[in-house]
């Protein structure tokens, strides 16, 4: 378990920032991301610390997220049933070579965003809870 938290932050930071969805539905901006991420684990004796990270997400991004999402033979993870129903974005998450599955939802307001997602890795539950910031233009 202690080996698969770190690439399950790194897996969900990316997930967290491109969720699913046509560029003329999605409620987020083109633009640089300050994202925190904390995961929560049942039972387990020690609290995990908050992730931060950054990320640039272009106009092209969000009209085709999936290649935001890295082709990594050890993530291979399918992003499914994703929804956008005004600024909240829902969606499924399977990942078979890691053994995980969740479901996550993100709200957008203006230059921020928080979520949520659920997963389990395993038998072993676990959740994600995320905030973003839009910190402006990407400088790329």
């Amino acid at each position: 378990m202690r080996k698969t938290v770190p690439y399950v932050f790194a897996l969900l930071a990316v997930l967290a920032a491109v969720v699913p969805m046509s560029a003329a539905e999605n409620p987020q901006k083109a633009g640089k991301w300050a994202i925190t991420m904390q995961m929560e684990i049942p039972n387990m004796p020690v609290k995990m610390p908050p992730v931060k990270t950054e990320i640039c997400l272009t106009e092209e991004d969000l009209k085709n997220p999936q290649k935001s999402v890295p082709n990594d033979p050890k993530a291979n993870c399918t992003i499914g049933d994703h929804k956008v129903d005004g600024s909240t974005v829902t969606w499924t998450m399977d990942c078979p070579k890691q053994n995980m599955k969740g479901s996550g939802r993100i709200t957008y307001t203006g230059d921020s965003y928080t979520g949520k997602m659920d997963m389990t890795v395993g038998e072993q539950a676990m959740s994600m809870k995320y905030t973003g910031k839009w910190t402006g233009e990407c400088t790329k």
